[in-house]
């Protein structure tokens, strides 16, 4: 087949030497970094077997479903599925609620080693004429159309479709699709290039049966029974003769456009089980992970980054140990003789250099929100390479950002109350409230706005209101005291105290060249940070709108390593620069050196939209640059800090 693939796997040498940087080791031993968190494997066993610690029942749990040619994800119930007749809601975290991820029970109850073949699950019937029917079968239509998929859950891991793509490679989806379309001109959309017997024009071909294959790992030590390892299936399509005792053969279901009258769609499933003995519980993961091709594209990333560091650090290494010495050298010599000669370069301005900045309130609560996301950021990567934000966790990731981020209120309150503090500003309660308010609100706003389009849509993706109340809660009840109480110990120490003297009167600045103007030094000054992550920042993306599994956190925390430290060499450069050419404005300069990389975010975010990106619709649209808009405004507060 051939459709919107990923490449073929990357060679072994490769994917080894990834490991290093995933933090495990290949084998079952590599699982260790998914399942470090207590994340207890549960054991299973047939039925007259089954006692406390042995189940015989697998549950198989829904999640959304979403589509890579829309935003807007769906609760399975907003479908007219098969619905589970009974059965406990899982709970979730904060991260799964923010992230739109709503798991249901369904109706698909297995039972360990007990096999079914073409067992009926529920029928569902519509009229054509009857307006709530021809609804219901109008956004079936729509969702295939769209190429929404399924995403099943089994013993806390994805239920995989795995095919082979270009080259003979092996491809494993965490999901499959709804159904597939026919287009009036007998092209074959999506999914339906799997079946030569999808052909009718105008035809929409809808996944009623699954072949469901679950692989078990019996537990060597003791009667503990079985674990299961994996879970696969493969959809198919049956217009069912016989709806009471259906047998799993016969034409492809069909629903024409211009179909009219009764409808009848009969849900089957059959599950066999296997015994796979080279896969054990903690490595079940791999098959998976190992079938997505990024590895050497990773490391051709980290290679071109180190490159930019690298030249980087031998720029700023020969300023500050050449040129920056021979002159200090060269200074004191001068001091020494009774024929001084007249300063020049960098130290015209020394008595200039620590004037206060204009609009030095807004740059110090910059600085403020700016380290509070940047320890954030760190800290997050930290335990994600550890394995305890790994996918296994569902809502992990976002659930640690959050809590990270309101608790390290102080910090931000200290950083932005010292910085105004030696800017010489005296509104300190105005100072506290713009820290605590200002950068949070307009990610708060903008949220909020795009809430209130995914509520309008119907989209699982929208926030609770009681979620929403919880989250403003954290933010007032938590985030802002502590930010208080950093900006009381920042504004009671001594303001930073400066190695020289400003001048009462400002010295007038020359006329630049074209290179030391403000302007063409913040726009290159983002090029080479940006560089760094570009590559990165594509499977970023990907995994956000394209929902793809990101788990290569070990290669995320050192692009981040090597970001900051390529943000902070860029900013001394450019600003020795401009310092020679007796430019004294540089507080305002050196943070939107680094922070102007967030524009060529933006701008490739735009790029990826339009080149990678298959969404239609306007209210998906407004919702990808919205959330980008957060993204940026979060990504220029930390490298400007940088």
């Amino acid at each position: 087949m051939s459709a919107r693939l990923p490449a073929p796997c990357p060679p072994r040498w490769w994917l080894l030497l990834s490991l290093l940087l995933l933090g495990a080791a290949p084998g079952p031993r590599r699982g260790a970094a998914f399942y470090l968190p207590g994340l207890a494997p549960v054991n299973f066993c047939e039925e007259e077997k089954k006692t406390d610690e042995c189940k015989a029942e697998i549950e198989l749990f829904v999640n959304r479903l979403d589509s890579v040619e829309s935003v807007l994800p769906y609760e399975y119930t907003a479908f007219d599925f098969c619905q589970a007749s009974e059965g406990k809601r899982p709970s979730e975290n904060l991260g799964q609620v923010l992230f739109g991820e709503r798991i249901e029970p369904s109706p698909y109850k297995f039972t360990f080693k007990k096999e079914e073949t073409c067992k009926l699950v529920c029928t569902k019937t519509y009229h054509t004429e009857k307006a709530e029917d021809k609804q219901k079968l109008e956004f079936l239509k729509k969702s295939m159309l769209l190429n929404y998929q399924h995403h099943w859950i089994v013993d806390n891991m994805p239920v995989t479709w795995c095919y082979e793509v270009e080259d003979s490679q092996r491809f494993c989806n965490p999901g499959f699709p709804i159904g597939c379309y026919i287009t009036d001109k007998g092209h074959a959309k999506d999914a339906c290039v799997i079946n030569s017997e999808f052909h009718e024009r105008d035809t929409f071909y809808i996944f009623n049966h699954v072949d469901i294959k679950i692989y078990y790992h019996v537990v060597e030590t003791g009667s503990m029974g079985a674990r299961l390892v994996a879970a696969k299936l493969e959809p198919k399509s049956f217009k069912h003769t016989h709806i009471d005792k259906p047998d799993c053969s016969g034409p492809p279901m069909d629903i024409s456009n211009k179909a009219s009258g009764e409808i009848k769609v009969a849900y089957t499933y059959s599950i066999n089980f296997e015994e796979e003995k080279n896969i054990r519980w903690a490595s079940r993961w791999d098959y998976i992970l190992e079938s997505m091709p990024h590895t050497h594209i990773q490391w051709f990333s980290i290679m071109n980054s180190l490159v930019i560091v690298l030249f980087l650090s031998g720029m700023v290494a020969m300023i500050m140990l050449r040129t920056l010495h021979k002159d200090i050298a060269r200074y004191n010599q001068m001091d020494s003789t009774e024929d001084a000669q007249e300063e020049f370069g960098w130290k015209l301005v020394h008595g200039d250099i620590f004037r206060p900045p204009r609009k030095g309130m807004l740059l110090s609560v910059f600085l403020g929100s700016g380290t509070q996301i940047l320890i954030m950021t760190f800290v997050t990567l930290f335990f994600a390479c550890l394995g305890f934000l790994s996918p296994a966790n569902r809502g992990a990731l976002m659930t640690c950002a959050v809590v990270l981020w309101v608790l390290l209120g102080t910090p931000a309150g200290y950083v932005a109350a010292r910085f105004y503090k030696s800017f010489g500003g005296e509104k300190w309660k105005t100072n506290v409230l713009l820290t605590s308010f200002l950068c949070p609100g307009i990610v708060f706003a903008d949220f909020f706005i795009m809430n209130l389009i995914l509520w309008g849509e119907g989209s699982s993706a929208a926030i609770p209101f009681g979620t929403l109340v919880a989250i403003l809660a954290l933010w007032f009840c938590i985030s802002v005291p502590l930010t208080f109480i950093g900006a009381y110990f920042g504004f009671k120490k001594n303001a930073i105290e400066h190695p020289v003297r400003t001048n009462q009167i400002p010295r007038q600045i020359p006329e630049q060249s074209f290179y030391t103007k403000p302007l063409p030094g913040i726009i290159m000054g983002g090029i080479l940070p940006f560089g760094c992550i570009f590559i990165q920042l594509f499977f970023i993306l990907n995994s956000i709108w394209s929902h793809q599994m990101y788990y290569m956190f070990g290669f995320l925390f050192l692009v981040f390593i090597i970001l900051v430290i390529t943000c902070s060499e860029a900013t001394i450069l450019l600003c020795y620069f401009h310092l020679c050419a007796e430019d004294y404005h540089w507080q305002w300069r050196s943070f939107l050196t680094s922070g102007f990389t967030a524009v060529y975010f933006l701008i490739y975010a735009i790029h990826y939209f339009f080149s990678k990106l298959q969404i239609t619709g306007t209210a998906s649209t407004i919702l990808y640059f919205g959330y980008t808009m957060i993204m940026v405004l979060i990504f220029f507060l930390f490298t400007g800090k940088n």
